[in-house]
């Protein structure tokens, strides 16, 4: 399984960023701009809870039974692989997400600061923007957590020794 790249979430949320932006700047001229809902922000960072809990939990089960603990849980291979590929989904969408609601942001914060709905609306795409990043940050936590030792080696460009 290939491991996240900051560069392609990066590549994401930049191009519907701007995107987003261009979208908002024509909706706009036909005389109102779509809305940005509450629920965005509370919905990315209920998924970043769940996934920093979810790496916070596999992380202890693997020091436990790395330490050998009496009674100490293992991990299930195929749930620590599920809960990565979770993970790495919710990063790839909450990287567009961030890019649509940073572009609706930017422009109603450009534009459309006058009015006190368009403010509400920029505190919720900034407050998307928020939860979402910290969705990309929970996710990417959760992968280093679930990465196994001879990733690591390999990743650093040693050779990978196996043991008996």
């Amino acid at each position: 399984m290939r491991t996240l790249r900051i560069r392609t979430l990066a590549g994401i949320f930049v191009v519907a960023g701007v995107l987003s932006w261009a979208a908002a700047k024509l909706w706009d001229t036909f005389g109102t701009l779509p809305g940005v809902p509450l629920a965005a922000p509370v919905v990315l960072a209920l998924i970043a809870v769940a996934l920093f809990a979810t790496a916070l939990s596999i992380r202890s089960r693997l020091r436990a039974q790395r330490e050998r603990q009496p009674g100490a849980k293992g991990v299930d291979p195929l749930a620590a692989a599920r809960a990565v590929v979770f993970g790495q989904a919710s990063a790839l969408v909450a990287s567009l997400v961030v890019g649509m609601y940073g572009g609706t942001g930017v422009f109603l914060v450009m534009y459309k600061l006058d009015m006190d709905p368009r403010r509400e609306q920029a505190l919720y795409a900034g407050l998307a923007v928020l939860a979402g990043i910290a969705v990309v940050a929970a996710a990417l936590f959760l992968e280093r957590v679930c990465r196994l030792p001879d990733d690591e080696d390999r990743h650093r460009g040693a050779p990978a020794q196996r043991t008996r």
